[in-house]
């Protein structure tokens, strides 16, 4: 079989200089490229076709986040492990919107880093443990209300707005937007539009438009 090629995005050259060497000495992975903005990373992306990209959130010219948007709209079956030493939610959930296929910590021991690259090249979803309590949490809190913007924004949907359609009523970015939405799903236990609004309609957090 031929080796899992890895593109390594940080914009610190020591740690990437450090995770290039980890990931060398596997028989099974190959370091590709290396890439020290978001922007460079898109372009190495694009022309190396990586079949994972270990990328950093925060750094100049583009930060991780927007990186991984773009490179999985544009690279074919390209994967995404955010690798970062941020785990807010904020962080986390910009990501997962982003479509990272996992987000790992910095401290992830080598072998759980390692067996997390392959995991993501074979499209499964790799997340660090507290990570993943984070999401969980986000899950079960499905007793919690919808903030009066996360209403705002639900009921928009419910009229069958579009997210450009709903940040220009409500003067906010389309960014934003999803990531309400997101909350939204996480709180009604939903993974879609339409059942997010046939649950908050069953529950009487909407009245039918």
């Amino acid at each position: 079989m031929n080796p899992l090629r890895v593109l390594v995005v940080d914009d610190h050259p020591v740690v990437r200089a450090g995770l290039v060497g980890l990931l060398a000495g596997e028989p099974d992975l190959s370091v590709v490229g290396e890439a020290g903005d978001g922007a460079e990373a898109l372009a190495q992306a694009e022309a190396l076709r990586p079949d994972v990209v270990l990328m950093d959130l925060r750094m100049p010219v583009m930060d991780g986040a927007t990186a991984t948007g773009r490179i999985v709209a544009t690279v074919p079956g390209v994967r995404v492990v955010v690798l970062t030493t941020y785990e807010t939610d904020t962080d986390i959930l910009r990501a997962v919107e982003a479509g990272a296929t996992g987000y790992l910590l910095k401290d992830t021991p080598r072998d759980q880093l390692v067996d997390g690259v392959r995991a993501a090249a074979r499209g499964e979803t790799v997340l660090a443990p507290s990570v993943a309590r984070r999401l969980v949490s986000q899950v079960r809190s499905s007793h919690e209300r919808l903030t009066p913007r996360e209403l705002e924004v639900l009921a928009k949907v419910a009229r069958g707005g579009s997210n450009a359609q709903i940040g220009r009523d409500l003067f906010i970015t389309e960014a934003t937007v999803k990531t309400h939405l997101l909350r939204i799903f996480a709180k009604l236990g939903v993974d879609d539009r339409t059942r997010a609004v046939t649950v908050a309609l069953e529950r009487g957090i909407l009245t039918a438009p």
